[in-house]
């Protein structure tokens, strides 16, 4: 166990501020970049694929833009310590979003320390609180803690219940903060334990649960086009919207995953807390202030109003990828993926209904769909607006949708369908597209995993899930669940489709149909 040296200085509060940390660098407009606060973060995992690819890179991209405090000290715990600095080094070279600088790296290394230690050994945790002090004391901070667990769910109670036998989750002098990963168990009965388990160790407020999907600035703007526009507000209902639809497609398989993926399937990787976490944002009503309170009761309030559309035979849909071809390349169904037993019956594709029993939404339905290996990669909200109801352009054929669509990724915006006159005579109404790209307008935003990061720093848990939102979704997803395990097999679609028949078929009964991948 080594620690960098640091020179010792005055308490953090006592010295001054530094003038330079604030200035507005290359490409940046707006607001100068707030500084977070001294704090030590410990991350559990920090050998991870979700550390080196994700963690690590938005920690230096933070300090790269000069948005980390000079006491911020990164601490990352693992069984096996070596030649860790140089797999973290080519972690943020390979993955970090702006420009490997090695003066940065520099900088930033000389506040990443390593402790060594498993998740059973008591003393590992006693000596952890040492090291944290111990860097405390170099730097004169308060004993501020960011606990990070990148690690399997399976774990999180082992090492709370490490941190809580070495004192290190008690907030006498500094806070603590724990942050934890999804999947958030896999059913209501195992979210409702790990929410006990964690709240055995550290208060409800202190505890940060990340959906790096609401780190996304298009998620963030669907709260600012809804109420900070008075053109959209008025037709937010059911007397203007049809239906909405809420898409994720992955264009990828599992891609190695089978040890994580098989027995989860997608309607628990995704739909429980991406996918309903966005139709809570579209759903919700406008919040008193935009606090983390005010929002996160909103969409409590939703969730609670949410319910599945039946019946489940008709109004869902499930499959799992085949065998395909894109661009001349064959590719293996999931049960010739490495690592997946072949009679395995896990989803790749899911899809179901939902409506939400409030004034403002009753009647409009929510097909919500998500799988892997299909057509292309995209991540969107459509929201289907209703068409003419009288007046002379209702006896016409008018051959367009009005649809508001939300692109979350990978080219992240919002477009607007409409009908327009088609030049020459006659009134001709041909479809519109009015197209906002958001990287053409905006300054590169931040990734997802940076903007939590600085939230987590800065005691911001507006973007976080609470509690009762994780166990209202799975209250919600749990009946599906139940229901699809009682079939031996589902549905094979094509790799590089739009999903199995059923899927259509869903849609169909009703007249409508997906939007096209």
């Amino acid at each position: 166990m080594t620690v960098s040296h640091v020179q010792e200085r005055n308490r953090y509060d006592n010295r001054p501020v530094i003038s330079d940390i604030g200035e507005i660098r290359e490409g940046q407009t707006g607001q100068l970049p707030a500084v977070t606060g001294p704090a030590s973060m410990v991350l559990f995992g920090i050998t991870g694929d979700l550390s080196r690819k994700k963690l690590l890179p938005a920690i230096y991209d933070l300090e790269h833009a000069g948005q980390l405090s000079p006491d911020f000290d990164l601490v990352g715990f693992a069984r096996d310590t070596s030649n860790l600095e140089t797999l973290l080094r080519e972690s943020v070279a390979a993955h970090a979003r702006t420009p490997f600088d090695p003066q940065v790296w520099a900088r930033l290394k000389q506040r990443i320390h390593f402790h060594q230690g498993t998740f059973e050994d008591s003393s590992a945790f006693e000596a952890l609180g040492s090291l944290l002090a111990q860097l405390d004391l170099l730097r004169g901070k308060p004993a501020n803690y960011v606990f990070y667990l990148s690690i399997p769910p399976s774990a999180f109670e082992t090492v709370c219940a490490g941190l809580s036998g070495a004192d290190l989750h008690r907030q006498e002098h500094g806070w603590r903060r724990v942050v934890v990963e999804k999947p958030f168990g896999h059913d209501l009965a195992s979210a409702r334990a790990l929410g006990d388990a964690l709240e055995q160790a550290f208060e409800p407020s202190s505890i940060y649960r990340i959906d790096h999907y609401l780190g996304k600035e298009t998620v963030q703007n669907i709260l600012a086009l809804r109420f900070a526009n008075g053109m959209f507000e008025p037709l937010w209902n059911n007397q203007h919207i049809d239906h909405v639809q809420i898409t994720m497609a992955e264009s990828v398989g599992v891609e190695g995953r089978a040890g994580y993926y098989d027995g989860i399937g997608a309607a628990r990787d995704v739909i429980q807390n991406h996918l309903l976490q966005l139709l809570a944002l579209i759903t919700m009503e406008e919040p008193l202030s935009f606090d983390a309170d005010s929002i996160a009761a909103e969409k409590i309030k939703v969730l609670s109003a949410a319910r599945l559309i039946g019946p489940l035979d008709q109004t869902t849909a499930r499959g799992q990828y085949g065998a395909g071809i894109r661009d001349g390349v064959v590719l293996p169904g999931l049960a010739h993926e490495r690592g997946f037993p072949a009679d395995s019956t896990t989803e790749t594709f899911a899809a179901l209904t939902v409506g939400v029993e409030t004034p403002r939404w009753a009647g409009v339905p929510f097909y919500i769909r998500t799988g892997k290996r299909l057509a292309r990669r995209t991540t969107e909200i459509a929201v289907a607006f209703a068409g003419p109801t009288r007046g002379a352009f209702l006896a016409r054929t008018v051959p367009v949708e009005n649809l508001l669509v939300l692109r979350v990724q990978p080219d992240d915006g919002i477009e607007l369908h409409i009908g327009a006159k088609r030049p020459g005579g006659g009134m001709n109404i041909g479809p519109v597209t009015l197209d906002l790209d958001f990287r053409s307008v905006f300054a590169a935003a931040p990734a997802a995993y940076e903007r939590l990061i600085c939230d987590v720093l800065r005691d911001d848990a507006t973007l976080f899930p609470r509690r009762a939102e994780i166990e209202l979704s799975w209250q919600l997803i749990d009946p599906v669940l139940e229901f699809w395990a009682s079939d031996a097999q589902p549905d094979s679609y094509e790799s590089g489709s739009a999903g199995p028949d059923a899927a259509a078929e869903m849609l169909g009964r009703s007249g409508r149909v997906w939007r096209p991948l």
